[in-house]
């Protein structure tokens, strides 16, 4: 079922102090029309620049994330980007009078209670999802970063981290679908170590930093008062008293989950892909991740989407490996209404079958005289038994076996199928099968071309009894 766009009901407010410029910012997030996207605008500036919201606009990932266009800069973009991700907001304009997204509270939070409370507009254009149909892996060996994309119904993210540290060894983080951000990751704050601290400060990179925005990591016990009190002094905090109490959290700040560092390194991934530029419909795995290694796998799935939306596709036709014969004794169709004729691919999680269109099909009597089209309904019908074939290869006696559809979603036909043609069936298995249900993401294919896709569930039911 199609979903439509949102945007905010009404404009929000709020202000707060940039992190690393350490400058006071107003920020108003407003409705934005239709296929608008994020948007930034620097209304500070002369002419009022806008900036938008996408990853090849981004010029640096020290500590945050920085977007530059038109002449003009924003910094630290990820939380607010996670808010509106995670709220599944659509569209919206978000204006500043200075360089950089206020860090509030360290988290999302703010940005979520804020535009909660506006409340979501329905738009008449409808979510155009990126549904990923193969797996993408992209790896920095030298830094130790990986991403693994996969095909999936849902938006599901899944993150380990690793720092080697005393206070903060290896930790996951998951959500399985979306509703998930607001209860679960939201409000989970960034994160430094002690170490850090000094460095970042000399660097005037935390001008803003508090012990009210973030948690400070500390990882060794023999911490003298006088190294606390130059940090106090470093980050323009001299009348603050900071204490350690041995190895943990910096002034015993108390953490909301055992795995809170690893949950904001998942609220980051959220807004940093919110850069792709379009929903997505995949499961993304990523080991050690940062914000320079969440904005480079964001380019990655542009190219994807690029590269699916081109729809150039190869296959070795010339391969088989289900012919007819077996086809029959997998599938309980018969003519007029067996509708593969070969299997030329299957793997753990995919399956390619092919259709050959000739005149002879009985359908082209009526549909239509002198100009005969393959009937869009036939085509499903055929990708769903490419499915069937998928599903009944993963039990022993298929021929025991029926498959039945459940539901389809999100069709859409991209031209004619005219006798001639050879269609070629592409679907990737979106989750684990579990209990019999299967959930597969396909796509057709005439001449490399996509003619169609949909994404289908269908249970496998034992209805027969070996005699």
């Amino acid at each position: 079922m199609s979903e439509k766009q949102r945007t905010l009901k009404s404009s929000i407010r709020l202000s707060g102090i940039g992190l690393h410029t350490g400058e006071k910012v107003n920020v108003e997030i407003c409705p934005a029309p239709d296929n608008h996207g994020y948007k930034f605008q620097r209304i500070d500036l002369e002419g009022e620049p806008i900036i938008k919201a996408d990853a090849d606009l981004v010029v640096a990932t020290d500590r945050g994330t920085t977007l530059e266009a038109n002449g003009a800069r924003v910094y630290t973009t990820e939380h607010l980007l996670a808010a509106l991700y995670g709220c599944q907001v659509d569209n919206a304009l978000i204006k500043l009078d200075a360089p950089e997204v206020p860090i509030m509270d360290g988290s999302s939070l703010p940005f979520v209670k804020a535009i909660e409370e506006a409340g979501y507009e329905e738009q008449q254009a409808e979510r155009d999802y990126f549904v990923l149909t193969e797996n993408i892996k992209w790896e920095d060996a030298e830094r130790g970063i990986e991403f693994l994309a996969v095909p999936d119904s849902e938006y599901r993210l899944t993150v380990m981290v690793d720092y080697n540290s005393p206070v903060l060894g290896t930790q996951h983080a998951t959500i399985y679908n979306l509703s998930e951000f607001v209860p679960n990751i939201a409000k989970c704050r960034t994160f430094v170590f002690l170490r850090e601290l000094e460095f970042l400060a000399k660097n005037n990179l935390i001008k803003g930093g508090d012990l009210d925005n973030a948690i400070v990591l500390v990882e060794r016990d023999n911490i003298s008062k006088a190294e606390l009190d130059s940090l106090a002094k470093l980050l323009g905090k001299e009348n603050l008293e900071i204490k350690v109490d041995g190895i943990g959290v910096l002034n015993s700040t108390k953490l909301q989950y055992e795995n809170e560092p690893a949950r904001h390194k998942l609220l980051d991934i959220v807004g940093d892909l919110a850069l792709v530029g379009r929903p997505i419909k995949a499961h993304i795995l990523a080991a050690r991740p940062g914000h320079s290694g969440n904005v480079r796998f964001a380019k990655v799935l542009k190219e994807q989407i690029k590269k699916q939306e081109k729809g150039g596709r190869s296959f070795d036709l010339t391969q088989t490996v289900f012919d007819i014969n077996t086809i029959e004794k997998m599938l309980p169709h018969r003519f007029p209404f067996l509708m593969v004729d070969r299997i030329i691919e299957i793997t753990e999680n995919s399956i390619v079958g092919i259709k050959n269109i000739t005149m002879n099909e009985p359908i082209f009597t009526g549909h239509f005289p002198g100009n005969p089209v393959f009937p869009g309904v036939l085509q499903i019908e055929a990708m769903a038994q490419v499915g069937g074939i998928f599903a009944l290869n993963q039990v022993e006696e298929p021929h025991l076996y029926s498959t039945y559809f459940l539901k389809i979603d999100n069709v859409k036909f991209k031209q004619k199928v005219i006798p001639g043609d050879t269609v070629v069936f592409e679907l990737v298995l979106a989750s684990p099968i579990r209990r019999g249900l299967v959930n597969m993401i396909g796509k057709a294919y005439v001449n490399g071309q996509q003619v169609g896709e949909a994404e289908m569930l269908a249970q496998v039911i034992k209805d027969k009894v070996e005699a």
